[in-house]
């Protein structure tokens, strides 16, 4: 609605994971670095944690942007599943042939032929699970198994599990010690500070075409920073919100007044909906 008032070519803050928009911080570069380590090494077994709206999702989806070709992934984003389900899932997703009446043992047989297949003809194969913190214990002991796939010199699976703080606290169940053992690379996604949260929006506003304006004073990056704790999916509602605001009053200043008055729009319709 906005766009054309700003002279935006794309909407500046969206919050779905448009990489195009991936904001090189510190903490996102860490984490994504992390991430393409874990998979080009074949480090078996990768984990990423973070807050809601914290960047996850779109440092997954840039990390599948910069590997290879040669990589095959298969992306679960459903992950209450039993453990034959997410064995089921992943075959789908590989397009390896199966039967649902078979048991769980050759389902595993069926994966491992199509993993050593891969390898052969010069394959990685990746299975990256989001939202991992949903996954039952059960089913994060089948997801280790799945790490038993292996050649003298190297996994034949790289697994990724991204997932909310509250998989940490799953993963030091003391049943889970031995997938703890198997965690190569552990990344925990912490929120922007004051200085990034302003230059991210700077870098939004830049990519999505920003001409000298709209202008947000300072005083408003440092409500930014307060009502969102430096979390990019909460910057990204809130300066939406503002911007909105702004166009409504046709002016291209962002103030203070303004962010707070978009701050409690939003609370309210948080309030409403719950």
């Amino acid at each position: 609605m906005y766009s054309k008032f700003f002279g935006f070519k794309d909407k500046p803050f969206n919050v779905t994971p448009d990489t195009k928009f991936f904001f090189h911080s510190e903490k996102h570069e860490e984490a994504l670095n992390s991430l393409v380590f874990a998979v080009m090494d074949r480090k078996g077994f990768a984990v990423v944690t973070g807050d809601i709206g914290s960047g996850k999702t779109t440092v997954w989806h840039q990390m599948l942007n910069q590997l290879g070709s040669d990589t095959k992934t298969a992306l679960i984003t459903n992950p209450s599943l039993t453990p034959k389900q997410m064995i089921m899932a992943i075959l789908d997703e590989f397009e390896v042939v199966y039967k649902d009446r078979w048991p769980k043992i050759k389902m595993l047989n069926a994966l491992n032929t199509y993993l050593i297949e891969q390898i052969s003809l010069g394959f990685n194969v990746l299975v990256l699970i989001d939202e991992a913190q949903n996954l039952s214990p059960a089913s994060l002991e089948e997801v280790r198994m799945l790490s038993n796939l292996e050649t003298e010199k190297e996994k034949l699976l790289q697994i990724i599990l991204m997932g909310q703080p509250e998989l940490r606290e799953i993963l030091a169940l003391p049943e889970l010690e031995q997938l703890r053992q198997r965690i190569a690379v552990y990344y925990h996604l912490y929120p922007l500070d004051q200085e990034e949260t302003l230059d991210y929006i700077q870098h939004r506003l830049a990519i999505a075409g920003s001409d000298g304006g709209p202008f947000f004073d300072g005083s408003s990056f440092r409500k930014i920073f307060e009502y969102s704790g430096g979390v990019p999916r909460k910057i990204n509602t809130l300066c939406d919100r503002a911007l909105l605001t702004g166009f409504i009053r046709g002016t291209s200043h962002i103030t203070e007044e303004i962010i707070d008055e978009a701050a409690n729009e939003i609370n309210e319709l948080i309030l409403t909906v719950h």
